[in-house]
Formats: structure tokens, C-alpha cells, sequence
């Protein structure tokens, strides 16, 4: 298995556009966007979403199986406006035949979106929702941890997300 990791151009929207649709058929809690929803999006919307990989204050990686030419994966990043706001984590996405740590890819795009967040802040925030055990496992293992904030999940099936935390080092 030969996977590249890099980041979204805007000439990606094709292939960003399958993968964030396979993401929401497979894990409709994790990404706070229902699929029908995403059906709708234009062209431009997708454009727009994919350039999120050469912004500044946000970031996109794809993880590419080379040998398949097709998309296993993508994490993203941003930064919120507002005083003391720090990177998030978004985006979370890997492929049910590429998940696991033996496959690497969700640490090795973690490792990307870390990199990023480092120019600034010294933590690495995300939101999960409490019924997406195998996440929360995966971000306990990367150095996460729980801050004990919730927030209310917008969509069905509703229930709350987790606020967990990861102190960046260099």
C-alpha cells in the first residue's frame, strides 16, 4: 500500500466531492452535515471546500493510495476568529479498508494537520460525538483527552459532542 498525504487544491472538488459524501454515508454523526444536504451542493461549493487545503487559516489533507489512484482519507484544520481561539480539528475521514493503526493513515494525516495547527496555537481542539467510540479511541491514543465540555449535536440523532484536547509539542 503506497499512500500519499497532501494537501487540497481546488482542483481536487472531484475527488473531495466523493470522498466527503462516502464520509457521510458511512459516519453520519461525525461530520454535522446530513448527505442529502451535501447532494445539493454545486459545483462551486465544492471548489471551495476543496481549496481549503492552500488557505492559510485552514487546512485539508488527502490521503491518495497511489497504487489505486483513489482517495482513503482526509483530515482538516482551521482557525476561529475570536480572542484566544485556537486550531480545531475537522474533517476526520478514513476509508474502512485503510482505518487501524497498522494502516497508518489517520496518524500519518494527523501528523500533517498537527504540523499545521503548530504556527498557531499550542493545543489542538476537537469536537466528537459521544457515540463515535472508535474516534474517541483513536484521538485518546494520539495524546487527546477528554476537557469535559459538551456541546448539543445539531442533527439527528442529536446527543452531545466532546470537547477533547491535545497539547502540541514540537
Amino acid at each position: 500500500m503506497s499512500v500519499t498525504i497532501r494537501p487540497t487544491t481546488e482542483e481536487d472538488w472531484r475527488e473531495y466531492r466523493l470522498l466527503r459524501l462516502e464520509m457521510l454515508g458511512d459516519t453520519p454523526i461525525a461530520y454535522g452535515e446530513t448527505l442529502e444536504r451535501a447532494l445539493r451542493h454545486a459545483e462551486p461549493e465544492w471548489r471551495q471546500r476543496a481549496r481549503r487545503g492552500e488557505g492559510p487559516r485552514q487546512a485539508l489533507f488527502a490521503a491518495i493510495d497511489e497504487d489505486l489512484s483513489r482517495w482513503v482519507g482526509a483530515m482538516g484544520g482551521y482557525l476561529p476568529t475570536g480572542p484566544g481561539a485556537g486550531p480545531l480539528l475537522v474533517g476526520v475521514y478514513v476509508a474502512p479498508a485503510f482505518r487501524g493503526q497498522d494502516a497508518g493513515v489517520a496518524d500519518a494525516l494527523l501528523a500533517r494537520v498537527e504540523e499545521w495547527a503548530r504556527d498557531f496555537g499550542t493545543d489542538l481542539t476537537l469536537f466528537v460525538h459521544e457515540e463515535n467510540g472508535r474516534a474517541i479511541r483513536f484521538y485518546e491514543r494520539r495524546g487527546f483527552a477528554d476537557t469535559g465540555r459538551r456541546l448539543p449535536y445539531e442533527l439527528a440523532p442529536h446527543g452531545l459532542e466532546w470537547e477533547m484536547r491535545k497539547p502540541l509539542t514540537a
